[in-house]
């Protein structure tokens, strides 16, 4: 039921204390900036930068010596499993805020977009904090999702002697959900299952998903330099060009990485969940799911084929199974 202009009021008026406050105590990072983590950081991405991965070469460059890739910053000091507690008894004032809003009915939510700014490369040894502020809530805002309210955070990070080393910005939509249209049920009739949540897509990505809509497992190549890419992005990383292109996977791969998951189960997906890393034998990777097999006999190194998968509501992605 909608909020009375009064119950409103009320809510922005509670909302708006938590602008500016602190999420809780700083979080420091559990191990100092490490070589056998930059390096397996590099070998998911497939960055062979030698400034992160060859100590020798690594003294000839303006670094001195081994570096960690930017874009780690915020794994350093990122929380474990405990980050899933909390939004039913709050332990921080995000999580209150969240919760506040739920319960007046803003139960959807949903990131929208982030930003990271990095003041120096980090090194082994240093040992990083971070520290989160509610730095704005937005007035009520209209969107496909529901009316909701953006909430952005800001993180900063420090070494151990409390130099910014770099921060992140966080933005995400807490919102009512809005009612979707269906087509009259027959009486009698069960109502419609729920499907899979739909990828967000953008001027980066969507491409990529008209083409699989279309029956086509495509991976996106530079014209500029004929690197490939995926997933998706505006810029070739070899040569920094914006012409894009694609071409058109063959499917066949092999296993890199896998997890099986079976909780917390989500309406619209079949359990337990193999989530995997495929390597294409294109020399790319992406990561999807195994079907058709029993999670027991999955194992890393199994060939795999990838075929599109059309879900009841039409929606179409690529999947894997063991390669025949």
């Amino acid at each position: 039921m909608p909020l009375t202009p009064a119950q409103k009021k009320a809510l922005e008026a509670e909302m708006a204390e938590y602008v500016g406050k602190s999420i809780g105590p700083p979080i420091v990072a559990r191990d100092a900036v490490n070589e056998p983590m930059i390096r397996r950081w590099c070998e998911v991405l497939g960055d062979a930068n030698p400034a992160y991965l060859d100590p020798a070469a690594a003294k000839e460059t303006v670094h001195d010596g081994i570096v960690a890739p930017p874009t780690m910053l915020q794994a350093w000091a990122l929380p474990g499993f405990e980050m899933a507690r909390g939004y039913d008894e709050p332990t921080n004032e995000q999580q209150r805020l969240h919760k506040l809003l739920s319960d007046h009915g803003y139960t959807g939510v949903v990131g929208t977009n982030t930003s990271q700014g990095y003041t120096r490369y980090l090194r082994p040894g240093d040992v990083i904090t971070d520290e989160t502020v509610i730095e704005s809530i937005s007035e009520e805002k209209a969107t496909a999702l529901g009316i909701g309210y953006f909430i952005v955070t800001r993180t900063t990070y420090r070494d151990q002697d409390g130099e910014e080393v770099g921060w992140l910005t966080f933005r995400c939509l807490k919102y009512i959900p809005a009612q979707q249209p269906q087509a009259p049920a027959e009486e009698g009739a069960a109502p419609a299952a729920p499907g899979r949540i739909r990828p967000p897509m953008g001027h980066d990505n969507s491409w990529w998903w008209n083409l699989v809509a279309e029956g086509t497992f495509p991976i996106q190549k530079c014209n500029e330099c004929g690197t490939l890419h995926h997933p998706p992005r505006p810029m070739c990383g070899a040569c920094r060009s914006m012409d894009k292109g694609w071409v058109e996977a063959s499917g066949r791969g092999t296993l890199y990485s896998y997890t099986v998951i079976r909780h917390p189960q989500f309406p619209g997906y079949d359990f337990p969940i193999v989530a995997a890393v495929v390597d294409l034998e294109e020399g790319v990777r992406i990561v999807s799911n195994v079907v058709e097999c029993d999670p027991a006999d999955v194992h890393i190194g199994m060939a795999l084929e990838g075929f599109i998968h059309e879900d009841e509501d039409g929606f179409k992605l690529p999947l894997f199974r063991p390669a025949k």
